[in-house]
């Protein structure tokens, strides 16, 4: 169930406004602006557009600012243990644009409509609203198509499975993205469902058996073109993906599918 603390909408404040509580609420927080502001996100103060959703856990660092003559948002702190909001893949304290963002504002009106009232069944009605509302944070948060950041990772994961010999480290894809190591981890399984050096390990482990069918290279020279340093580190990584060593994967058959599905992949 959803226990409202608060909510409002159309709340507008100065150019000099200011909201930093560094140990954040004790309850969930979620803000929908209608003005430009400035956000604290992975320890830089960064610039965001109006009609931005930001969800803030419990206990969750919080802080932002007008950026310009005015700052107005609609707002609601609340307590919940259901598992949309608890287990929601929607990144906490990092804003995302609204693709409907006055379908969510007419949202927030009912909610405090009905939080104010004592309508007879008002918890009901609350919660889902609050259903309704997180399904339309997800169709925006999941619309990936104009976000700057879901093209970075595209070109990144493609730069991975065709040039799986680099030496990957998520230090130096956070460093290409221009974000930290965690962000960095978190918004990439989030968006692929795998994470980077999941996919750093697959695309090596698919070039190698590419090389074992197709090449007659050494199994030292495979380790090699595929990225490894270590020989007993890529027969420990083969063996687990492919189910046997390389030795053994190079002496079974090959159908012509298999062999297609390997090739397609570059």
């Amino acid at each position: 169930m959803i226990h409202i603390n608060y909510v409002g909408f159309d709340a507008s404040h100065s150019k000099d406004f200011v909201f930093d509580i560094p140990e954040g609420h004790d309850c969930w927080l979620l803000l929908l602006t209608q003005t430009p502001a400035i956000f604290f996100v992975e320890d830089n103060y960064r610039e965001y557009p109006p009609n931005c959703a930001i969800l803030y856990k419990p206990k969750q660092k919080i802080y932002y600012r007008a950026n310009g003559d005015t700052y107005s948002n609609d707002w609601v702190r609340f307590y919940t243990n259901e598992t949309y909001v608890t287990t929601t893949p929607i990144l906490c304290g990092v804003p995302f644009s609204l693709r409907d963002p006055v379908y969510c504002h007419k949202i927030y009106q009912l909610l405090v409509t009905e939080h104010i009232l004592n309508n007879d069944f008002k918890d009901i009605t609350i919660d889902n609203l609050f259903r309704i509302l997180f399904n339309k944070l997800l169709e925006s948060y999941n619309y990936k198509a104009v976000s700057p950041l879901y093209k970075s990772l595209k070109e990144l994961k493609m730069e991975i499975y065709h040039q799986p010999h680099k030496e990957w480290t998520v230090k130096k894809m956070a460093e290409k993205l221009n974000v930290s190591v965690g962000y960095m981890q978190d918004v990439y399984k989030s968006t692929f469902g795998v994470t980077c050096m999941e996919d750093v390990i697959n695309s090596r482990i698919t070039l190698a058996k590419k090389y074992l069918i197709y090449e007659q290279y050494s199994i030292s020279e495979i380790v090699t073109l595929c990225g490894y340093r270590n020989i007993e580190h890529f027969f420990r990584q083969f063996k687990k993906i492919a189910g046997v060593t390389p030795n053994q994967f190079r002496k079974l058959p090959h159908s012509i599918s298999n062999l297609e599905d390997i090739h397609n992949v570059y």
